[in-house]
């Protein structure tokens, strides 16, 4: 359960008799949220897992860092959320006018800051028994050629030269994931997201706590939010990418309407998030993709952290199913069960979400107008974040949401 950098990477795994390089069972690559609940699903049931990052830890992530349900849900067991602030309130605004908040004596949510959330799920793997090298950055993996010694086996080549020996690997390396292009990964929405950590006196931190702002944007399909975490405001907008600078002139316009202006942002970050094609592939022999490098994020809202910790989840506890494989045919057999875990639940959840972006991207103010002035569409919306349901059965079991949709899309 050691931590090891890049130039001492070493571990119970190195020593072997017979002179040859180690075999893991699980190589989990990336420590975000996929990739740490890939390496705890997998650990915890006793297998040698190894989990590579190229950072070292705490590292900053551009994220609002909310925790809806179904990522509270997901968590290991005992697993202690750094919660910043606990959300009871939300206020609605479209670009900046018809302002409403909508409250609940429950909480909706809660806000996390990404670098201490990550750097707990980091640490619930290794307890479980994985082991971790930081400072260390995956070149590309092969699954044949002279660094693969058997069709059982997975070379995971490091930027350093040495090369990882794994029986599966999985990929949670970010929306730029070099696993996901050894997989193949496709994409049909970029969006560019672009955020500020804005420290605030108590005063203004007092205003903010316990309330979250969403904003509807001036471009197809944006919006924007405030995240209140103690004494610090997350304030991010986010749009279709290729919308550089109006997304930028939109974020100044943002903090500038907030009253905010005259603080300086500690951090100032951007990021591009990718949404999968509904046929991309998931696995590639004995290779996983999960979480960003998988491109399974929501379309509409772009929440990601529930998708990461689900689907690598799922990774984790296939990825074991697949070191296992005595042959290519089983291997073959756990990875399309794998990618039909995925698709049946996650899948559902971001065709709604598909639908949902495209209604919002043309016709914003009648989504405002709806989760505003129409009790029910607040009430699902609740239900949501809180984790009581989710957008796929909300149109499954309800008529009346189905019909909406259908109504929206026309």
């Amino acid at each position: 359960m050691s931590s090891q950098n890049a130039e001492g990477a070493g571990g119970r795994n190195d020593e072997r008799d017979d002179g040859r390089e180690p075999v893991w069972d699980v190589v989990v690559v990336g420590a975000g949220p996929a990739g740490a609940s890939a390496a705890y699903a997998a650990a915890v049931t006793g297998r040698r897992v190894l989990l590579l990052e190229k950072a070292r830890l705490p590292r900053y992530k551009t994220c609002g860092g909310g925790i809806i349900g179904p990522s509270r849900d997901a968590l290991p067991p005992g697993f202690e959320l750094p919660l910043r602030d606990r959300v009871h309130a939300v206020t609605f605004s479209l670009d900046g006018r018809f302002t409403r908040t909508r409250r609940s004596r429950t909480m909706l949510f809660g806000l996390v800051n990404r670098p201490d959330f990550d750097q707990a799920l980091v640490e619930a793997a290794r307890k479980a028994g994985a082991e971790l090298w930081e400072g260390v950055t995956v070149s590309r993996v092969e699954q044949h050629g002279p660094a693969v010694p058997d069709r059982r086996t997975v070379a995971v080549m490091l930027a350093d030269g040495r090369t990882v020996l794994a029986r599966a690997v999985v990929g949670a390396d970010g929306s730029a994931s070099r696993i996901g292009a050894h997989v193949g990964v496709k994409v049909d929405q970029v969006d560019l997201g672009l955020e500020a950590e804005i420290p605030v006196p108590p005063s203004v931190a007092e205003d903010w706590a316990g309330r979250v702002l969403i904003d509807w944007g001036p471009l197809p399909g944006s919006y924007g939010w405030v995240f209140p975490k103690g004494d610090t405001l997350t304030v991010g907008v986010i749009s279709a990418r290729g919308e550089g600078a109006a997304t930028k002139r939109y974020l100044e316009d943002f903090i500038a309407r907030l009253g905010l202006a005259g603080f300086e942002p500690e951090i100032s970050s951007g990021h591009l998030t990718r949404c999968r094609s509904a046929d991309s592939p998931l696995t590639r022999g004995r290779v996983l993709v999960c979480g960003d490098a998988a491109g399974l994020l929501e379309p509409w809202t772009r929440e990601g952290i529930s998708f990461a910790l689900r689907s690598g989840r799922l990774a984790g506890e296939w990825a074991v199913r697949i070191a296992e494989a005595h042959d290519a045919v089983e291997a073959r057999r756990q990875a399309l069960n794998y990618a039909f875990a995925v698709k049946s639940g996650l899948g559902v959840e971001m065709g709604v979400g598909g639908r949902l972006h495209a209604v919002f991207a043309r016709r914003p103010g009648t989504l405002h107008a709806v989760l505003t002035g129409f009790r029910p569409a607040w009430s699902a919306f609740a239900k949501v974040t809180r984790g009581t349901t989710t957008l796929g059965e909300l149109v499954r079991t309800h008529p009346l949401a189905r019909r909406a949709l259908e109504a929206m899309d026309r």
